[in-house]
């Protein structure tokens, strides 16, 4: 495996991209901005982009020139179509431990704010569930929120 520099204006989003990435972008540019831009995009041989559609308009609000990339030419193009399917589903069976996440949390002085997370304190989880006997599609009391990162866990 090979990272290459690519020139940002040599890279073609996929135009049938199924994510929505509007309301990360922010928060990965200020992750390129805080810690470099750790993680190549994945690129097929004609330069299209296969996974980081969102690291990629990051760097574009960060007005990067070269953006680290990675070839995936060993992937026939329905293997790049499942893989870029797969890469992003897989992060939604992830979950966290919110043990853990605080005890990180308390050991980083980085503003983590800017990344999502939600300044860390301690908590009651009671204090954290979502009422709603108004709206019967949104959420109901059978749901918290996690206080540290945001997400919503049904339980």
């Amino acid at each position: 495996m090979e990272i290459v520099n690519v020139s940002i204006d040599d890279l073609i989003p996929y135009e049938n991209n199924p994510r929505n990435n509007e309301r990360a972008i922010e928060k990965v540019a200020n992750s390129i901005s805080e810690f470099g831009f750790k993680v190549p995009i994945i690129i097929d041989k004609n330069n299209v982009i296969v996974c980081g559609h969102t690291r990629y308009l990051a760097a574009k609000q960060l007005e990067m020139a070269q953006i680290p990339c990675i070839m995936a030419n060993d992937l026939t193009e329905e293997q790049i179509r499942a893989f870029r399917l797969v890469d992003n589903k897989t992060a939604e069976f992830a979950s966290w431990d919110y043990d853990m996440l605080s005890f990180e949390l308390d050991e980083i002085g980085i503003d983590m704010t800017d990344f999502g997370f939600i300044e860390n304190q301690k908590i009651n989880i009671d204090d954290f569930f979502v009422e709603n006997d108004t709206i019967s599609n949104e959420k109901s009391k059978d749901t918290i929120v996690c206080p540290h990162c945001g997400e919503v866990i049904e339980i």
